[in-house]
Parts: C-alpha cells; sequence; structure tokens
C-alpha cells in the first residue's frame, strides 16, 4: 500500500521513536492522525511536520481508552501501533496497578485497535496494521518478564493476525528493534546499552515501518546483524541464550535501565 495520500493512525506520537515515524511517513505524503497523552506535544509535532494533520490525545492505559481514539480518529487507511510503557524491573517490584497498565498499553490496546480497526479495512480491502515491538519478543533477558511478556505477546498476536487477514487486502507487519540510541529504553533511563552489539537510530525505525506498509513485510528487524544473531538464538534456543544473559554486563546494563525507568511506569 502506498502511503502517500494515506491517513494514517499513530499511537505514542511524541516519543523518540513516534516523531521519527511521524516524519518519515508525513515525508511520504500521508495524513496522520498523532494520538499521545499530551495535547500540548502533539499540537507542536502536528505543526512541525509537512501536511496536514490532526491530533487526538489519548492515555491508552484508561479503561475504553482504544474505543473513543478510534471513534475520535475516524477512517484510516493504516495503523501504526507504536505507544508503549516501561516493563523493566522485577515483577514483585511492580504494584498491581502498574503491572496491569503495562500489559495494557503494550499489548491490550494494540490488540483492541485491530479489533477496531480490522473489519473496516477488510470491507474495503485494503489496509495495513504495523506493530512496532522489540527483539526482547524473540529472547530472554535480565528483569525483562513484564516487559518481554508483552512483546513476545504482540509478536504472536501480529503473526496470526495476519495469517487471519491473507487475500483480503489487508496488511499485518511486526517492526521490531533492537537497541536504539538516542531514543529508546536506554535514552529514557539514561543508561549506556551493552558494549559491542551496536545501535541503531529512530529514522532506521521510522523508515522500516514505511517499508513494512508499502512493501507488505511480514516482519522487519532494525538492529545491527549480532543482535539480530542473539535474539534469533534465544528464540531457537533459550538455554544457550540463558547462559549469555547470566553474565556480569547484561545484569549491569540490565540493573542501570531498570533503575532509570522506575519512575515512568
Amino acid at each position: 500500500m502506498e502511503v502517500d495520500g494515506k491517513t494514517v493512525l499513530l499511537t505514542g506520537a511524541t516519543g523518540g521513536l513516534g516523531r521519527a515515524i511521524g516524519e518519515a511517513l508525513a515525508g511520504r505524503g500521508a495524513s496522520l492522525v498523532l494520538s499521545a497523552r499530551k495535547a500540548e506535544a502533539l499540537n507542536e509535532l502536528a505543526a512541525s511536520l509537512p501536511g496536514e494533520h490532526r491530533v487526538v490525545p489519548s492515555d491508552l492505559g484508561e479503561d475504553g481508552a482504544t474505543e473513543r481514539l478510534v471513534e475520535e480518529a475516524g477512517k484510516v487507511d493504516a495503523l501504526v501501533a507504536n505507544a508503549g510503557l516501561p516493563g523493566t524491573g522485577k515483577v514483585e517490584s511492580f504494584s498491581p496497578e502498574e503491572l496491569k497498565r503495562a500489559l495494557r498499553v503494550n499489548l491490550e490496546a494494540p490488540m483492541m485497535l485491530a479489533r477496531e480497526l480490522a473489519p473496516s479495512m477488510r470491507e474495503r480491502c485494503d489496509g495495513h496494521l504495523v506493530f512496532v515491538s522489540s527483539l526482547a519478543g524473540k529472547a530472554p533477558s535480565p528483569k525483562s518478564a513484564v516487559y518481554a511478556a508483552t512483546k513476545f505477546g504482540l509478536r504472536g498476536f501480529a503473526l496470526c493476525l495476519r495469517a487471519d487477514l491473507s487475500g483480503t487486502g489487508v496488511g499485518v507487519s511486526l517492526v521490531v528493534p533492537g537497541f536504539i540510541r538516542g531514543a529508546g529504553m536506554f535514552a529514557d533511563a539514561g543508561a549506556q546499552p551493552p558494549p559491542g552489539l551496536g545501535t541503531s537510530t529512530p529514522q532506521e525505525v521510522a523508515g522500516a515501518v514505511v517499508s513494512a506498509i508499502e512493501r507488505d513485510r511480514m516482519e522487519v528487524a532494525v538492529a545491527p546483524l549480532r543482535q539480530r544473531a542473539l535474539a534469533h538464538l534465544g528464540l531457537a534456543s533459550p538455554r544457550v541464550a540463558m547462559r549469555v544473559i547470566t553474565g556480569g554486563t547484561a545484569r549491569k546494563a540490565a540493573d542501570r535501565v531498570a533503575e532509570g525507568q522506575t519512575d515512568k511506569r
């Protein structure tokens, strides 16, 4: 599906990845429905992008937020489900409310958005659903049980939904970033990624989103080769991956991220 002239609903629009994705889509001629929690930041973003765009403030952690967002967004040709909350730390460090909110924003909200949007796309025989996941949805990592659970779940949901919508004209894609510099969990936590694995940029993630829509790609990993290889190893052989991630360097990096994200849940 060509992005030019299409209306795209983008959640998590004001974060580092969201801004880059918005810029890439607007640069390709898309009209955006930008959504995040803060109206002022959304308006500033919309004004900075070429073309005409709308803003729909929404807190996807609230009950019924996805249904209200879809209603206010109106007809859209594509969804980029990018909103997400940090879920790092040991599971017992989460309050019940924090745990429920992480599950709702990271997993339930994308599923509900797809449920609301897919039927009309199927009727038109045209549309695309993009889910921004993470390599954490393929391999275990320390202090990421909650976050990884949502990303493993999102990957399974998206791949099965693609199978369900096969032949309808509606595409489903996963965009799977690894370590990102200047945005994402390490930037939010003020921590550095583990050395020697490399990083990618928000703009590379944005390019992957555009490619996923226009080329109907099933899954696009955005990470250096070594990161992708380790993630696939974790998927294929969790026992071997567990030996790698229990090393001191991986644990120290996980500790720094978890400490830096506690107040962002």
